[in-house]
């Protein structure tokens, strides 16, 4: 039969044991948990290390064909309207002298500036 002594120190051990066991089972929770913000994290990088090698690979891409300088510069000649020298009028409002102003006293402002040279 066993003694009282020995009944208690094997309770004391299984007390021991099941505090050890909530211990372990808290750490392995929260090593799972950490695990997994770890897996999210690894995504997200995985996501943006795609990412800049796509624009990198972008950026690093030969240019897209483009029209040549030569057609371009054609192009803008041939669509800008050039009138001869003699077809170039001034607005009426432009073509007639200045008008000196004149201040509430009655005297000129200004100096009148020749135009025509």
């Amino acid at each position: 039969m066993a003694s009282v002594t020995s009944v208690s120190a094997l309770q004391a051990s299984i007390a021991q044991a099941e505090r050890q066991v909530q211990t372990d089972q808290t750490r392995v929770s929260q090593d799972a948990n950490r695990l997994e913000q770890s897996r999210q994290q690894l995504t997200k990088d995985k996501q943006t290390l795609s990412d800049t090698q796509r624009e990198s690979d972008q950026a690093s891409a030969p240019p897209t064909k483009t029209a040549p300088a030569q057609n371009l510069s054609n192009a803008l000649n041939n669509a800008i309207e050039k009138p001869s020298r003699a077809q170039q009028v001034l607005p009426a409002d432009l073509a007639a002298p200045p008008k000196p102003q004149i201040n509430a006293q009655g005297e000129t402002i200004g100096k009148l500036i020749n135009v025509v040279a």
